[in-house]
């Protein structure tokens, strides 16, 4: 039983998420273009929003980089350059900080949403669900931290990147190789997979939309401050 469940969660689990993840992306763009946005509740407690706003963005987008490298990047590639042991105390050093970075950005979103009556009776049932799950798999990957230091060798490292890189790759390794990981590093995966299956129902879209073309424009955009005439130059009435 309990192969089968592991199969289930990393063999099947992984695909169906992001089949999803990808269709329903494409179809909600397609045909519900209106509510492809982030619904911003700006006006309501600007400050809180500011400091939580740009410290989760700046923690997260730190995080789905390093997540994304570390564990797509073959071993071989990066051995070239540095261990696997060094590559395992970076990974924690700056996960952490960027963790603690985003945790402390999302609760201030969270706390906004939950507590301030305008901003809850703006916010529909999804909006506070996928900062609630948020929260939860950033509090998992903050407690997987004491037990990569228990793992300092990266031998649970190089399991996890290897699991990603065959769902990746298409060719998915064997689910025991996952059954004697610890309890955070499991239920990590499947809360972060659940993102995914989550996504194209979620303001999370408007990530699909992020302006990176704007980084390579060719020209700028003038600004110009209005500014009052001189009463001698002010329009005759």
């Amino acid at each position: 039983m309990r192969d089968y469940v592991f199969h289930l969660l990393f063999v099947w689990y992984p695909y169906v998420c992001l089949t999803i993840f990808l269709l329903g992306s494409l179809i909600r763009f397609d045909r519900e273009q209106y509510t492809w946005r982030a619904s911003s509740s700006q006006i309501l407690r600007k400050r809180q929003l500011a400091w939580g706003s740009n410290l989760f963005h700046v923690g997260i987008l730190f995080l789905l980089m390093g997540h994304t490298v570390g564990l797509l990047t073959p071993t071989w590639l990066y051995t070239l350059v540095i261990t696997v042991e060094q590559k395992q105390l970076i990974a924690v050093a700056a996960g952490g900080v960027a963790g603690v970075v985003c945790f402390v950005g999302l609760t201030l979103l969270l706390h906004r949403r939950l507590f301030d009556d305008r901003i809850r009776a703006n916010s529909s049932v999804m909006d506070i669900a996928i900062l609630a799950v948020l929260w939860f798999q950033l509090c998992l990957g903050l407690a997987t931290l004491p037990f990569s230091f228990a793992h300092s060798d990266g031998s649970v490292m190089l399991v996890l990147s290897h699991w990603a890189q065959g769902i990746v790759i298409l060719h998915p390794v064997d689910a025991k190789t996952l059954q004697g990981l610890a309890w955070p590093y499991l239920t990590h995966l499947v809360l972060g997979m659940t993102l995914f299956l989550l996504f194209p129902f979620s303001r999370l879209v408007h990530i699909w939309s992020a302006p990176v073309w704007y980084l390579g424009r060719r020209g700028y955009q003038v600004v110009r401050r209005r500014r009052s005439l001189p009463a001698s130059r002010q329009p005759a009435e």
